[in-house]
């Protein structure tokens, strides 16, 4: 029965001694004491013997900093009420204490050893009876020293100069003062602090990491000096205004009128940090704290002037200066900019705009100036020029040759190239010249073409070496005569070419002719409601309307067709110097030939293998093609019908204009 016996008394020991620690436990978790062998750590805490308040450490939000503080315990939320380490937080990492040093204070240890905050006291007593007890009241006491709860008074100890906060909280997230001395909380959407201008952050790490609460410092420390050196003092310090600032806590007024004399009395007193007149002289001799800047018009807002080092204002002037300077480089650089950008919008918007009107020709291609510059080698193979401009060969990259006409004069250039462009964008016909693309640039004007490689009718027609036979002739009399039939009559408006002339006629690879040079193109309504009153064309082959000032239909275009007809079937210009130093004009004689049924002489007997019926009919179709009266003058689809065969054609008269030569020439003398 012993050893039972012996069990039951050890355990009914072991539940006694869990018993005393429990009670132990509980009783020291409710204490409101801290003394000299029990301090403060961790989550433990102390109690008023009431139970309304509560003393301990605590993190508020999530700003990781732990405080010691005294919190009304009664509420549902914890009210903090009394913070002691405000300015200096610590971490959990840190391991703080709070207990009672040697010297009978009350502090707050980090595990180094290092303190964070202590209350400062002196005692009389020996120092191994101080404790700290926390009141119902909500004061903590170390022996008859008591803290404060909000509301009441605080300012400057005149012992110790230590300021003493009246706002339990800075921060509704921190308790520490959000800003520090002399750094000022500028509100808004991104609210926070910076410095008065001529300071800078104590600690300039925690300022860019948001911890402001440590505050700023000058930049250049202020020493006073003796009163009997004013001027020096004049000299060595300065005043900065600030513009709507809060007014500062721990004003001191002063019963002085004049702004002048205020700032007289701050400047000679060393200790004073800024002035400020406002119907009153106010002055402040410590730190300037609970800085807040204030929107304008703000009742509540003023102007203070803070001390500065002289050369510390000059460097505030100087950097005020440089942002003015900055300010108006940025606003000029800004304006020239718009400008810069508006002009190439402009300049967008019109090339858009000249672009747009040939938006309907999907088939024409806009070319880079550069592009093309590269193309012809900088426009250095020259093949022609016109009145309007230069025509030179190019290769595009996939090896196919083109033509490119540059023109000239930028009045001239641009309504001959818009003209072109108009009428050779819509059209597509075996016997015209392709237009490829062109090109914008500035008053620049080009026009791409396809590449003829066997040149121009001239060059062929006009050759001893080379004689052109009569197929290849007659294939050219009846392709011109195609295209212009196309150009009057079955594109969309009328184009009147202008200046038909062998120069103008240009030959492909398969020696096909297609009539070239767009240049003097007039786009006219079918009814030829718009008169042409500018000569246009070359000499030679211009029509009688021409000179005469009457309007001009598609019958000029005939005229001219009428003329290098003659130069066609003769090989010859209708106008050529004879070795007697006399002018001959072929149409004369031609003329009356074939007025009286006579051919066999007016073609080129360099040719051989002719078909006279085909030479019969040329010959009948110039010499209509350039009857004085325009409405005598066949159409050139009557033409393209007359050279084919399928519609008859009479003897033609002489025109009227060439029956005064008729006379002065000899026919047997032209051969």
């Amino acid at each position: 029965m012993a050893p039972p016996s012996k069990r039951k008394i050890c355990s009914s020991f072991s539940f006694l001694i869990l018993s005393i620690f429990h009670l132990y436990t509980s009783t020291s978790a409710l204490t409101d004491t801290i003394s000299r062998v029990q301090s403060l750590s961790g989550s433990t805490t102390v109690v008023s013997k009431e139970g309304n308040f509560e003393l301990g450490f605590f993190s508020p939000g999530n700003t990781g900093n732990l405080y010691v503080g005294i919190w009304f315990r009664t509420t549902s939320k914890k009210a903090v009420i009394w913070v002691a380490n405000r300015d200096n937080p610590v971490t959990s990492a840190t391991s703080p204490e709070l207990k009672i040093s040697e010297d009978g204070n009350l502090v707050l240890l980090n595990k180094f050893g290092e303190p964070k905050w202590s209350s400062n006291g002196t005692w009389n007593k020996p120092r191994k009876s101080i404790v700290a007890v926390l009141l119902d009241n909500g004061n903590l006491i170390l022996r008859d020293q008591d803290t404060i709860l909000s509301g009441q008074g605080f300012g400057i100890d005149k012992i110790t100069g230590e300021y003493q906060d009246r706002v339990s909280w800075k921060d509704p997230e921190d308790p520490a003062p959000v800003c520090g001395p002399f750094g000022v909380c500028k509100t808004g959407f991104d609210e926070k602090c910076y410095c008065l201008p001529g300071f800078r952050p104590v600690s300039l790490r925690s300022w860019d990491l948001g911890a402001w609460n440590q505050g700023c410092v000058r930049k250049t420390d202020i020493s006073c000096v003796d009163s009997n050196k004013h001027n020096d003092q004049q000299e060595k310090h300065a005043f900065l205004k600030i513009a709507n600032i809060k007014v500062p806590g721990n004003p001191m007024q002063l019963n002085v009128q004049s702004e002048e004399e205020c700032r007289s009395i701050c400047l000679n007193n060393c200790i004073c940090t800024a002035y400020a007149h406002q119907h009153e002289c106010i002055v402040w001799n410590s730190e300037l704290r609970d800085l807040k800047q204030l929107s304008d018009g703000n009742v509540d807002a003023i102007d203070i002037y803070v001390r500065l080092a002289a050369s510390d204002l000059q460097v505030q002037y100087n950097e005020h200066k440089t942002h003015h300077m900055r300010l108006i480089a940025v606003l000029g650089s800004t304006f020239v900019a718009l400008c810069v950008f508006g002009a190439i919008i402009w300049t967008f918007r019109k090339r858009n705009a000249t672009q747009k009107a040939f938006s309907n020709d999907d088939s024409l291609i806009l070319y880079s100036y550069s592009f093309l510059q590269h193309c012809t080698k900088n426009f250095s193979d020259k093949l022609g020029q016109g009145s309007f401009g230069s025509v030179y060969k190019g290769s595009l990259p996939n090896s196919k040759m083109i033509a490119v006409k540059k023109l000239q004069g930028m009045r001239q250039g641009e309504k001959q190239f818009q003209t072109e462009v108009r009428a050779l964008g819509r059209i597509h016909h075996t016997n015209l010249v392709c237009l490829k693309g062109f090109c914008l640039r500035g008053a620049e004007r080009l026009l791409v073409y396809e590449f003829m490689v066997n040149g121009s009718l001239d060059c062929h027609l006009f050759n001893n070496v080379k004689v052109l036979d009569w197929y290849t002739r007659f294939q050219v009399i009846l392709g011109i005569a195609k295209g212009l039939h196309y150009l009057h009559e079955e594109c969309h408006e009328c184009i009147i070419h202008c200046d038909i002339k062998p120069e103008n006629v240009l030959f492909d690879a398969d020696f096909s002719p297609k009539v070239a040079d767009f240049g003097l193109a007039k786009l006219m309504d079918r009814n030829f409601s718009r008169a042409l009153t500018t000569m246009r064309g070359t000499i030679g082959y211009l029509a009688p309307e021409w000179i005469a000032g009457l309007p001009i239909t598609s019958k000029a275009d005939v005229y001219s067709y009428g003329m290098m007809l003659f130069e066609i079937i003769s090989g010859k210009r209708n106008t050529e110097l004879m070795e007697s130093k006399t002018i001959k004009y072929f149409p004369v004689w031609a003329a009356v030939r074939i007025s009286n049924g006579d051919i066999s002489e007016v073609f080129d007997h360099r040719m051989h293998d002719t078909n006279v019926q085909e030479l019969e009919r040329a010959c009948k179709v110039a010499c209509w093609c350039i009857q004085d009266n325009e409405a005598h003058r066949p159409t050139m689809q009557q033409i393209v019908h007359i050279l084919q065969g399928t519609r008859d054609v009479g003897l033609p008269p002489i025109p009227a204009f060439l029956q005064n030569l008729v006379e002065e020439y000899d026919p047997a003398s032209y051969s």
